[in-house]
């Protein structure tokens, strides 16, 4: 009887299926039992050729070889993955072999990961798809009882060669035109070149900013405090106007004019998808996107107690409901077994608010598996990221919050006071919640008992003087607010606004931490506490981009077309004929551009490789000096931004130098110190830094500083002009 072949998109998940369909005796790259064999890619193991595979002539970075449009592209197996293809391609060819299950992640880029390995195989066998959204026993046995015809998935895998052929030809073209123009590490595609013009623009507002003076008044009354309210607001712009209507109330008596008292319900935030948990996990723990994605996969491969990470649904379909109680039962521990006793003695009460199949496409919202985890057992951050989930989850399975808000509205001749009260009646969802931690607004004291005709003796008149304020810089959480949404963010017409709103933004749910994450390493952005701020390279950039390539508009209609195609109702050779033709427009519009670049980061210091000037960068890690010639790609640590905290100020401290020279210094307060000697003071103390953490904190430095930096490989392997 022939057997089973089944491609997992990463060892931990392969393991998992093989242990379900109990194949135990590993071989070089697999494992295998009586009716299947299980393999397993390493993320793409196959890829797109670079430029030199179709012409020596790329193989040097000059302009008169632009544009690179070859007439077919070719598959390559990717770096470091050799071993492990070439695996996977044995067991596929086996003649025993009759079948092959794709079961890499379920999306477009996992059915890129197995379709490219099985045409590079050169592999023509029946194959079916496992389609799952969990990694648990449970859903693995349902999933392999249910197996999709793989034809059923070829649109969607021919929209995933569309966007990797897109970003091909538009994105090396127009990194090679700008890189060869301006002789500099200069690199574009439609997502980051989008997203960077939206940090630019954002600090040009801030900087042609003008603060303007506004007064806001608050009359004093026994037991509580009233606003002034005109016809436009709050807001008083002359200071003139602000003295006058002080003079004429204070001292004298308001007369209550309106007592409202209203009963309300608030009802619990959407369940999570990928982008709403990042946001979280910026706002509350001050993860980066990167991070956030990162212990979602442990908690998703590894710990199997949360459902597939790269979601846009807020919402679970209908087949979820059964499912719930046992999802209940799994998170019934620690701090939320009173919820979760709650929810199943008033029973589980579905309703549009979290159930909605129109809203679901290929995943359902992310929320607990039925398989519980001692808390204990997950590290800080993990167990941050598995309780907002559980919090989520909960609280759309709980009450709504009941309030009374009351409104007081007196006036004093024709100035008018208004005060709110807002008293919780019933907790009910905000009961898994800790203050503030749901984002909502705090409750406040309540109004004391007043009634239409009372006058209240005004006791004070206090005047404010404020200023408008410029709009805050982004941090990684509105960053991706604004990713998604661009449209609230930059001016476009309402039809582009429409465009924007219905492809959910620029980039994927997938995609976005690691689109942040580039602009780091390309020194294009860099962090100032928790905001972003472009850099003057990332600054330059934008202004010598393409203008169509910088517009959110852009990426969003590839994303309608790449939907269009996966659903088989546009044909992929048009869009693909289009990509080609624009990337030709785009090197031409650099090859006439009469814009110059500037390094304005130059240091004394040379570089040790070819001997020009270094520049002097800031990275998301630290200071690094890195050479100004993109063919050399020189690079070396200055400066290490560490967790360790200064014993005199406690903000975070720098880790400067090299070897036994290495000293820590404070950019807020005069603290400084070698490195050993403040290891030593602290290493033995409880409740400081002890020897062990200090350790994992040096593993983890030495760890980063050996991260594969966005290009870096590529531009010092760049022949000289």
């Amino acid at each position: 009887m022939a057997k089973k072949l089944v491609l997992a998109e990463k060892p931990s998940v392969a393991r998992d299926i093989a242990r379900v369909l109990k194949c135990s005796k590993k071989g070089n790259g697999y494992i295998e039992g009586n009716d299947y064999i299980v393999t397993w890619a390493l993320g793409h193991l196959v890829g797109l050729a670079d430029p030199e595979a179709y012409d020596d002539k790329y193989k040097t970075w000059t302009m008169e070889s632009l544009p690179m449009l070859p007439k077919q592209m070719k598959l390559v197996v990717l770096k470091g993955g050799g071993k492990q293809f070439n695996a996977v391609k044995e067991q596929m060819n086996r003649k025993d072999v009759g079948e092959i299950i794709i079961a890499t992640d379920a999306g477009r880029e996992g059915e890129l990961v197995a379709r490219w390995i099985i045409e590079k195989a050169r592999v023509n066998k029946p194959m079916k798809r496992l389609w799952i959204s969990s990694v648990t026993d449970k859903a693995i046995l349902d999933g392999f009882k249910h197996l999709h015809p793989a034809k059923e998935y070829d649109h969607l895998y021919e929209a995933a060669v569309c966007r990797a052929e897109g970003d091909w030809v538009v994105g090396l073209n127009v990194t090679r035109a700008l890189t060869c123009k301006y002789n500099a590490q200069l690199s574009a595609g439609r997502v980051q070149s989008a997203t960077l013009a939206m940090i630019v623009a954002r600090e040009e507002e801030i900087k042609n900013f003008k603060p303007e003076d506004y007064f806001n008044l608050k009359a004093k009354v026994k037991g509580f405090t009233l606003d002034w309210q005109g016809a436009k607001g709050p807001h008083i712009y002359k200071s003139d106007v602000a003295k006058k209507i002080t003079d004429e109330v204070e001292g004298k008596a308001l007369k209550v004019t309106k007592v409202d008292e209203t009963n309300k319900k608030a009802y619990a935030p959407a369940l999570y998808d990928l982008t709403e948990l990042q946001r979280d996990a910026n706002r509350l723990y001050g993860m980066s996107p990167k991070e956030t994605l990162s212990i979602m996969q442990r908690l998703y491969e590894n710990y199997k107690v949360l459902t597939y990470p790269r979601t846009d649904s807020r919402y679970i379909s209908q087949d979820i409901v059964p499912t719930l109680k046992d999802r209940l039962e799994a998170v019934s521990v620690g701090p939320y077994r009173a919820a979760v006793k709650s929810i199943l003695q008033n029973g589980i009460k579905p309703s549009k608010h979290f159930v909605d199949n129109s809203k679901v496409s290929d995943h359902h919202a992310i929320i607990p598996t039925e398989e519980s985890v001692m808390l204990s057992n997950l590290s800080n951050d993990e167990r941050k990221i598995y309780e907002l989930v559980i919090k989520r989850f909960l609280s759309v399975l709980l009450p709504p919050c009941e309030y009374k808000q009351t409104t007081i509205e007196a006036n004093a001749g024709e100035h008018t006071f208004i005060a709110k009260g807002k008293v919780m009646l019933k907790q009910g969802w905000k009961m898994v919640f800790d203050k503030d931690e749901d984002g909502e607004e705090g409750f406040k004291e309540n109004l004391p008992e007043v009634k239409v005709g009372d006058e209240l003796k005004v006791l004070g008149v206090e005047c404010l003087k404020l200023q408008t304020k410029a709009p805050a810089r982004f941090t990684e959480a509105t960053l991706l607010s604004a990713m998604e949404s661009p449209h609230k963010y930059v001016k476009v017409s309402k039809e582009a606004a429409k465009t924007l709103g219905e492809t959910g933004g620029i980039g994927t749910v997938a995609t976005r931490a690691d689109i942040i994450e580039k602009l780091y390493n390309m020194f294009y952005i860099e962090k100032n506490g928790n905001s972003i701020i472009p850099t003057s390279k990332g600054k330059q950039l934008i202004d010598l981009v393409p203008e169509d390539l910088k517009s959110p508009l852009l990426t969003a209609k590839w994303e309608r077309e790449l939907d269009l195609i996966s659903k088989g109702k546009q044909n992929p050779k048009d869009f693909t004929m289009r990509m080609r033709k624009y990337s030709g427009e785009l090197v031409d519009a650099v090859k006439g551009s009469t814009d110059k670049f500037r390094h304005d980061n130059i240091v004394g210091k040379r570089c040790p490789e070819c001997g020009k000037n270094l520049l002097e960068v800031k990275g998301k890690h630290g200071m690094m000096y890195v050479c100004q010639d993109r063919s050399c790609g020189h690079r070396e640590n200055i400066s290490k931004f560490t967790n360790v905290r200064c014993p005199q100020c406690h903000k975070r401290l720098e880790l400067r130098g090299q070897g036994d020279g290495q000293i820590y210094v404070c950019t807020t307060c005069t603290f400084r110190e070698k490195a050993s000697a403040f290891k030593k003071r602290f290493e033995d103390k409880p409740g400081k830094v002890d020897k062990k953490s200090v350790q994992k904190y040096m593993k983890q430095q030495q760890k980063e500083d050996e991260g594969n930096f966005a290009f870096a490989e590529l531009f010092a392997n760049l022949n000289k002009k």
